[in-house]
């Protein structure tokens, strides 16, 4: 594992930096972005800095030139999303097509297809969603049945899809759905890209724990898709998921600083609030930020791995279930730490936090469930890495 960072990639750190200073939508080092009680202008907000941040080429950084990108590996990708974080710059509001769509579209899709979506992707011109997710197909992908049945040139698509993150915002969704019903399991899956302003196509926002609407349940009533939308060969929409899936839960570069800053924010808190003179609680702040420490240490050790040209492959879940179980612990700890006033909310007297730990405290209890259930990683685990047999079959 390499933990330096050469001239070259230093100098882009740099470079990404200045841009930030002049550039952010507050005051670099010292303010954070605004807050919109609409989610709706929170996302019209977000089209706009993450047009600007591709307009200087700071958005695609791996991806290949001709498709908009740079070009560059994923050392220079982690630098990036490295400041981005560390200047609490906004999340970016294409991260579905960023992260999970277009290094899929990439790896997958044909030149042709590439052309067409991937440009809207690094600006923000069109969002994306992936309709994976069923009722009853939640973390067992192999079961879904939205059918997607083969009638002429278009596939008419029917079923139910649940969870999808700013759905209502999408323009197209990456849709997994069962072209050959009398295949079960994996075999009889294609991957589609739906247009998510197309007829028969329904969203229903969720609202969260949190109060927001991020997560959405899609209907989709008889939603004619073109031939020309299959990623992939049809029946390989099982492969084309797991590229999907593997960035999913792979590198995170922007989790990694968001728990450094958090740890942080909680030694502080915890200092001013006197909770270091409880001896067990100064043990577990100890702990905390050793555990954000050592997800640090993963993080780097992933990104040495793609710099020698290896996939994220299933070594991603080990990274999904420990920051993910790491984070509700020191979420919990923030509560503890906070004491009486661990139950206000946003806006209320005497809140020091001004709800953030309240509400990350609420977000990251579903740290374990989305991307896929931290048991469903073990599984993955188990049989991908340690060669033991899935459940029922003879040993």
């Amino acid at each position: 594992m390499d933990l330096r960072f050469s001239p070259a990639q230093e100098h882009l750190r740099s470079e990404i930096r200045e841009w930030l200073v002049a550039n952010l939508p507050f005051e670099y080092g010292t303010g954070l972005p605004p807050r919109f009680e609409d989610l709706g202008d929170q996302v019209a907000f977000g089209r706009g800095f993450q047009a600007s941040l591709a307009g200087a080429g700071w958005v695609g950084i791996t991806w290949p030139r001709e498709y908009g990108g740079r070009g560059l590996g994923p050392t220079e990708h982690f630098v990036v999303q490295e400041e981005l974080a560390r200047a609490r710059a906004p999340e970016l509001v294409g991260r579905i097509g960023l992260n999970l769509v277009g290094p899929t579209l990439i790896a997958r899709a044909s030149a042709q297809q590439c052309r067409r979506w991937l440009p809207g992707i690094l600006s923000a011109r069109s969002l994306w969603c992936q309709l994976f997710s069923e009722p009853d197909a939640g973390s067992d992908l192999g079961s879904v049945r939205t059918l997607a049945s083969h009638q002429g040139g278009c596939y008419l698509l029917t079923g139910r899809k649940v969870w999808t993150s700013y759905a209502q915002f999408a323009d197209y969704g990456l849709c997994l759905a069962r072209t050959d019903p009398a295949t079960p399991g994996p075999r009889g899956l294609s991957m589609l890209v739906v247009d998510m302003r197309a007829a028969g196509v329904e969203v229903r926002p969720l609202v969260q724990a949190t109060g927001e609407s991020e997560f959405n349940e899609v209907t989709l009533d008889g939603v004619e898709v073109p031939v020309e939308n299959l990623i992939g060969a049809e029946g390989e929409g099982w492969q084309v998921a797991g590229s999907t899936l593997s960035h999913e839960r792979g590198l995170n570069p922007r989790q990694l600083v968001i728990h450094l800053q958090h740890a942080e924010e909680l030694l502080a808190l915890a200092e001013r609030n006197g909770s270091f003179d409880d001896r067990r609680t100064a043990r577990r702040l100890a702990q905390a930020y050793a555990e954000v420490r050592l997800f640090e240490v993963m993080n780097w050790r992933a990104l040495s791995s793609m710099e020698r040209g290896r996939d994220p492959g299933p070594e991603g879940s080990i990274s999904k279930i420990f920051w993910s179980e790491m984070s509700q612990r020191l979420h919990q700890l923030a509560l503890d730490a906070l004491g009486p006033a661990a139950p206000l909310w946003a806006g209320a007297d005497a809140n020091p936090s001004q709800g953030i730990w309240q509400r990350s405290w609420l977000y990251y209890q579903a740290a374990s469930i989305f991307a896929g259930t931290n048991e469903i990683q073990r599984n993955v685990l188990a049989e991908r890495m340690l060669g033991l047999p899935r459940e029922g079959r003879p040993r």
